[in-house]
């Protein structure tokens, strides 16, 4: 195993750990997403349910129910 698949079965397997419990995604643009961490793969890949955008008065116009996350 190269060293960045070692990083990525690393972060894997820590993701596999926090699946059922919130969690907080920041994204690249500063959204904060927070929601309960239903799934993630191989390819580090995220499904949340029950999601809610962190700063609703800085983001009045996201609703989200259920999202999918690529890195």
């Amino acid at each position: 195993m190269n060293n960045e698949g070692f990083w990525v079965q690393l972060f894997f397997s820590y993701f596999k750990d926090l699946v059922g419990k919130e969690v907080t995604v920041e994204l690249k643009n500063d959204l904060a997403i927070r929601g309960t961490l239903h799934s993630v793969d191989q390819y580090l890949n995220i499904k949340l349910e029950n999601t809610r955008v962190v700063d609703q008065d800085k983001y009045p116009h996201m609703v989200l129910h259920s999202c999918s996350l690529k890195p």
